[in-house]
This record gives C-alpha cells, sequence and structure tokens, in this order.
C-alpha cells in the first residue's frame, strides 16, 4: 500500500490529508468509484420509493439512508483519490468538473434521505404528510434524479477518458 502526504490549494485555503493511493499496485480510485457507481443509484431508488411511500419510509428508511450516507462517503473518496490519480494521468475536463459536482448531489441526497426517514417515523399511521415535509419529499425526489444523472454522466466520462485515449 503507498500512502502520500498532498497538499492542495481549495478556495483559498491551504489543507493537507494523506491519501491511499494504490492498493497491490492498483489505483485506489478506479476500486472505490464502484461503491459510488452502485450505492449511489440504489439509494436514489430508494429515496424515490421513500418519497412515493410513508409506508416504505417508515419499514426501510433505515437502510435506505444507511446507503445513502456510504455512498455518499464513497463519492467523496472517489473525489479525493481521482484528484491524486489526476497528478500521475490525464483525465477530461468534463471528468474533472463532474467528479467535483457528484460528491455535492451524493451528500445532499444523504442528508435529505436521513431527513425524511426521520420525520416519517413520527407520522402516525391514519395521517398523511404535512405541507412542509411534502414540498422536502418532492426535493428528495428531485435531488435522487440529479444525484444519478450526476453519477451515469462522471462514470461515462471517467471511462471514455480511460478506454477511448487508448
Amino acid at each position: 500500500m503507498d500512502i502520500r502526504h498532498v497538499r492542495r490549494l481549495s478556495v483559498g485555503a491551504v489543507y493537507s490529508v494523506s491519501v491511499l493511493e494504490t492498493v497491490a499496485g492498483l489505483p485506489v480510485h478506479p476500486l472505490i468509484v464502484h461503491a459510488a457507481v452502485v450505492l449511489v443509484p440504489l439509494a436514489a431508488i430508494g429515496a424515490v420509493l421513500m418519497a412515493a411511500s410513508v409506508r416504505f419510509s417508515k419499514r426501510f428508511g433505515v437502510v435506505v439512508s444507511i446507503t445513502a450516507v456510504v455512498g455518499a462517503v464513497a463519492s467523496m473518496l472517489a473525489r479525493i483519490s481521482g484528484g491524486t490519480l489526476g497528478l500521475k494521468v490525464e483525465a477530461s475536463q468534463e471528468h474533472m468538473d463532474l467528479g467535483h459536482q457528484m460528491p455535492i448531489a451524493s451528500i445532499a441526497l444523504a442528508v435529505l434521505t436521513v431527513v425524511v426517514w426521520l420525520f416519517d417515523r413520527g407520522i402516525p399511521g391514519n395521517r398523511r404528510r404535512p405541507w412542509w415535509l411534502v414540498l422536502l419529499v418532492v426535493l428528495l425526489a428531485v435531488t435522487a434524479v440529479v444525484a444519478t444523472y450526476l453519477t451515469v454522466m462522471t462514470g461515462h466520462s471517467g471511462a471514455e477518458s480511460v478506454w477511448l485515449g487508448r
């Protein structure tokens, strides 16, 4: 395992972080990316089902929330490891731009999923969601679609960077 200490400039602030670059000689970025590519869309499907049904949200909300949080962490790790890999190999500007946007969408998905699940738990079975929670649920569904779109587009542009350049 190769661990490097990386110093970056981000929004005027300097920070340093230890980054795991390789595992068994392979770059860690493609390994982590696969977790994000699976978990974020899976959480998005669950989030849309939660938006459609309070009953589903109460029953499976904890699983969807955990999936969304782990997917968000995976997308953040993919972004960090991609930045480190980008110092060694060239990637398209489109992939780098999408790679910066995707973690934001996946974090928003995770936060909204957890919030909706927590509020849905308190709704009795014979009552509807209040109007403000309905708006939050609509925002959750839209965020799920955006997070899935960004995941697909980021993965596609990354695959093109690797495979079309050969």
